[in-house]
């Protein structure tokens, strides 16, 4: 028998589950080049070792593709430089961290909070800037909700960035006014629309704010990306930025902190221009490795469920008429739509209501009308609320569903939390319907939405096999639950077929990337309960280990 070419790494004496149909489970691999060469018995693992070969002996564990998280904020990321709100479930506790966090950095230019909760305001109301003022004094302070899609203002902020009862139309967002005064009230809508674009970075720069400074942005992408890859996530899907942010990622590549292969969705706000996507299609050509590529564009149909800005078929649970609105009248977004499938991008749409849902879903009927079909694999992000009728229409328009199973979660959404108190109970049965879509067909791929929930996957797969909370509790629409098989699919082919990867990673077959995990625990075997708190034991990327033990190795930068 003539002995194969030696391999640069062997890993053996481990139960892979492969994710591919082809050969679902082997106990040992070979890469070469940073590509699979082999999948098989261990027993034949020795062939294709030489002197200079690196072998791991998995001990038995499990070992699965590296996921690939579809939906991952790093460049959002969560900054150390701001109070913590995770957790806090009253307004009487968000002001004591407040007042804890002033109180040891009484020179602060800036009190900056992140993590705010809708829940911790009594009465279901919005928060106010009476509401931070007696803990902040003359400091400008701005919160930012745990979704990033609101903030809220002191009185200082509002007179800081100018906003007034005749200046709420602002570059970071749409400031609310009292309906009896017309004096703005301090909470800020469409923050993720506006603040976080370009031109809303850059106004938040220009005005002081310290959390917009490209420092903070950069330290928040570094401290993500090592969290990322110490979590096994081997490619992370980025789904909003401009290309100025393209520079924090050549940063991190240049530093070697790009561990995780990165596909980075490109930001079309209202008022995109044909110049703009002229550039985007340059980025597009300059980023096209695969360790860095560019290319998607996220845009917004609707809001969230929280604040009541989401685009519902039918009101609000105890409203008469509100039902939300959409960005873009249904007529226009199907035409912009249709004009940005024309010219061949792939569209990532956020759309939590089942009015948004099914604006996309016929804005892509429409396109594929006009432009004939075509493999554009469009995204819909996020499906948190979607009616029965439209369930089927995934499949029958190649839309891809991209879920993060955590959101689902009963101490997140469901009953006490404004994300069910807002939809009323006759409609749960809409609520991150997993189970119904993959059933009828559609390409589910899951992912965390960090820094809204954890990044974790082992949360998500625990949340989407369970619907239970992390620490155990009751579950909440368990009928929409999948099994652990599917999740793990679904945050590894699944979100590699949804960006065009599934080539290259999603399964481990001889041919594609060695990019793959060692778990701690067989999480396939043992019950999901103990699923949270499985760690990545050791992590590859292209055939090197970058990770062990969730934490990251030393990386030399391309060129040392």
């Amino acid at each position: 028998m003539n002995r194969a070419t030696p391999a640069d790494l062997v890993l053996t004496g481990a139960r892979i589950h492969t994710v591919d149909p082809g050969l679902p489970e082997a106990e040992a691999l070979a890469v070469r080049d940073g590509r699979i060469v082999w999948l098989g018995p261990a027993a034949d693992a020795s062939g294709h070792t030489g002197p200079a070969t690196r072998v791991i002996d998995a001990g038995g564990r499990l070992v699965l593709p590296g996921f690939i998280d579809a939906h991952n904020h790093v460049r959002l990321g969560s900054d150390d430089a701001c109070v913590q709100l995770a957790g806090a479930r009253t307004l009487d506790t968000v002001r004591a961290r407040i007042a804890d966090w002033r109180a040891a950095r009484p020179d602060a230019p800036w009190i900056e909070a992140e993590g705010f909760d809708y829940s911790a305001v009594p009465g279901g109301r919005m928060p106010t800037a009476p509401d931070l003022d007696p803990v902040t004094g003359d400091t400008p302070a701005i919160v930012l909700s745990y979704d990033v899609h609101t903030a809220w203002l002191n009185t200082a902020a509002l007179r800081r960035l100018g906003v007034t009862r005749d200046r709420t139309d602002l570059p970071f967002g749409r400031a609310v006014t009292d309906p009896d005064t017309g004096e703005p009230t301090g909470f800020v809508r469409d923050f993720a629309v506006k603040g976080l674009s370009r031109e809303g970075h850059r106004a938040l720069r220009d005005l002081g704010v310290p959390w917009a400074s490209p420092d903070r942005q950069y330290g928040r992408l570094a401290k993500s990306l090592d969290d990322a890859i110490g979590y096994g996530i081997t490619t992370v899907v980025e789904p909003q930025n401009s290309l100025d942010d393209l520079a924090l990622f050549r940063r991190a590549r240049a530093e070697g902190r790009l561990r995780s292969r990165i596909v980075a969705a490109l930001f079309h706000p209202r008022g995109t221009t044909d110049d703009d996507l002229d550039a985007f299609e340059e980025a597009a050509r300059r980023y096209a490795d695969d360790r860095l590529r560019v290319g998607p564009l996220k845009l917004y149909i609707d809001d969230v469920v929280e604040p009541r800005t989401a685009a519902l078929l039918e009101p609000y649970a105890g409203c008469a008429h509100h039902r939300g609105d959409t960005f873009y009248p249904p007529e226009e977004f199907a035409g912009l739509l249709t004009r940005l499938d024309a010219r061949g991008f792939q569209c990532f749409v956020h759309a939590t209501g089942d009015r948004g849902i099914r604006t996309v879903l016929d804005a892509v009927a429409r396109a594929r009308a006009v432009n004939g079909p075509r493999d554009a694999r469009h995204q819909i992000v996020h499906v948190e609320c979607l009616d029965p009728a439209d369930t089927p229409r995934f499949a029958e328009l190649g839309v891809v569903a991209c879920m993060q199973p955590r959101h689902a979660a009963p101490d997140i959404a469901g009953p006490g939390q404004d994300w069910a108190e807002n939809i009323g109970p006759d409609r749960w049965h809409k609520a991150w319907p997993l189970r119904s879509l993959r059933e009828a067909g559609a390409v589910l791929a899951l992912s965390s939405d960090w820094n809204v929930a954890e990044m974790d996957p082992m949360v998500g797969i625990h949340a989407a096999v369970t619907r239970r909370p992390v620490g155990g509790g009751e579950s909440w629409t368990e009928s929409e639950t999948i099994d652990v098989a599917a999740a793990v699919e679904g945050y590894t082919m699944g979100s590699a077929y949804a960006n065009f990867l599934e080539r290259d990673r999603g399964s481990l077959t001889v041919g594609k990337l060695a990019d793959f995990v060692v778990l701690s625990r067989d999480i396939l075997r043992i019950a999901p309960e103990a699923i949270p708190g499985t760690v990545a034991e050791t992590v590859v990327v292209g055939g090197e280990i970058v990770a062990e033990r969730g934490r990251p190795l030393a990386v030399h930068a391309p060129g040392e």
